[in-house]
């Protein structure tokens, strides 16, 4: 079952049982989902690949994460406990993510392939790291995980 397919049952299902908050996430990853669609659409149809839909996950629990900041900071403990819901829901359909263990092994994997040796080759080892971890890592920790192993 695809990712889409799998949305639209959990859409009919969440429907049914009446849960508000979590339907209304549902429908804000389909929309996003059917929005990357329409932007990719070539000669009237187009069909969104594995990693295109888990860059727009990615992208959605970003923004989440970012409003959920931001309500915080603004005292509005309501709003980010809405954002903070969805962000659940968003996380449900994204791969499982790597420990920092996992993320430490593919990042050293990748200086040793490249042979990176200073604070200069940060660019080839992100762009490797991000590449193999995509969806799977946020890129802040691998961005981290790469400056402590290149500065050392």
């Amino acid at each position: 079952m695809s990712l889409k397919e799998k949305i639209d049952q959990d859409l009919k299902n969440t429907m049914k049982s009446g849960d508000k908050d979590r339907l209304n996430a549902i429908r804000s990853i389909r929309a996003s989902l059917l929005e990357k669609e329409v932007s990719i659409r070539v000669a009237g149809k187009a069909v969104l690949s594995d990693d295109q839909e888990i860059e727009v996950l990615v992208s959605l629990a970003k923004k989440r994460r970012d409003a959920i900041e931001q309500f915080t900071a603004g005292n509005r403990p309501d709003l980010a406990e809405t954002e903070r819901t969805e962000l659940s829901v968003i996380e449900e359909y994204l791969p499982e993510p790597v420990t920092d263990d996992e993320i430490r092994a593919v990042v050293e994997d990748i200086v040793t392939k490249t042979g990176a040796s200073s604070m200069k080759d940060i660019g080839k080892v992100m762009s490797e790291s991000m590449k193999a971890l995509k969806g799977k890592a946020d890129g802040t920790k691998v961005q981290q995980m790469v400056k402590s192993l290149l500065s050392a």
